[in-house]
């Protein structure tokens, strides 16, 4: 904001406490201040966090949902890791809506965090990169945004993608369904983008069918049924998540099909329940475990100001889980 406006950070703080008057600030400088202050909905607690030196001992966790079972195993993680260095984690669930995530990265600054960990729900990074760059750190897990200054840790999603859809066609399965969450989504752009390169390799590009557009159960289970109303229907499907999964799986049992004698499944995420289920489900497993302690140490690493302008971008690498959910193709 200082260096964006051309003012010091103290003329900022002085205009944001009130104070333009006392220190003959110009009219022009306040107006531009505060108008660049409710542009960016910054606040007088903001602000001064920015310039203070303590520390509150506490981190930012915003997570798109927490009845997801991988998000909610991700937050375990991080807090257990804030917890070992004496730091209590304030979580907010953005409830998978890019519109809340400005609120709720406000809401944490308010309370004055020293730094946060998103799963970014919203398709425009501006806000994160400005705090990043002015206020505390910030440090991306699991979703990510290309080309921009800010740490991420993710899975390999492209090559669990490969790995998801070479399994079936080694199964000799050719009509393969991609039940995919929200387009925009850089996990979903690279999981589809591993899916098709397999396709197209396999001769296959014009089978390619990618349907869907949010990792929800419900966003599986209804493109699952239209899949299963077309003539021929797919012989596989690839659930891009563990929630779409059980929609899709929901809607085959109401169909009175059989997995996999009759249709084949596969899932991105990796859950211990998936192993009890009838049959256990073959999956690509990421490591949930990982990312989330190196988003954690990336994140103390900046907050105790080592290397707090290196930009990390690591991708770790999934692994397909056998169940008994996919078998070789009858047609």
């Amino acid at each position: 904001m200082a260096v964006r406006l051309g003012c010091s950070q103290t003329t900022i703080s002085r205009v944001l406490n009130g104070k333009g008057k006392k220190y003959r600030i110009s009219d022009a400088t306040v107006k531009k201040v505060l108008a660049e202050a409710q542009r960016c909905k910054y606040s007088t607690s903001l602000v001064a966090h920015h310039l203070r030196k303590n520390k509150t001992e506490s981190i930012g966790l915003l997570i798109p949902s927490v009845a997801n079972p991988f998000f909610a195993d991700m937050a375990s993680v991080i807090i257990s890791e804030a917890h070992s260095r004496n730091y209590v984690t304030i979580i907010v669930d953005m409830q998978e809506d890019g519109s809340n995530q400005d609120e709720a990265l406000a809401a944490l600054l308010e309370r004055q965090v020293d730094g946060v960990i998103v799963v970014p729900c919203a398709d425009n990074p501006t806000l994160l990169e400005e705090i990043d760059r002015t206020v505390v750190p910030v440090v991306l897990v699991d979703r990510y945004y290309e080309n921009i200054p800010l740490s991420y840790v993710t899975t390999n999603n492209y090559k669990g993608g490969l790995l998801a859809t070479e399994l079936m066609l080694e199964n000799r399965h050719k009509r393969i369904a991609c039940v995919q969450g929200f387009p925009n989504a850089m996990p979903t752009i690279m999981r589809v983008k591993g899916y098709c390169d397999a396709m197209e390799k396999a001769g296959l590009a014009d089978n390619e069918l990618i349907v869907g557009g949010e990792f929800s159960t419900q966003n599986g289970y209804l493109e699952t049924k239209l899949l299963l109303g077309e003539n021929p229907r797919p012989t596989a499907i690839f659930a891009l998540s563990n929630t779409i999964l059980l929609g899709a799986i929901k809607a085959i049992r109401e169909a009175g099909l059989k997995i996999p004698e009759d249709i084949s499944v596969i899932s991105f995420d990796n859950n211990r329940y998936l192993d009890y289920m009838v049959p256990p489900i073959h999956r690509i497993g990421q490591p949930v475990e990982d990312m989330a302690i190196l988003a954690s140490r990336i994140l103390f690493e900046k907050i105790n100001g080592n290397n707090p302008e290196q930009v990390r971008r690591l991708a770790l690498s999934p692994k397909l889980i056998a169940g008994e959910s996919v078998c070789p193709c009858r047609e």
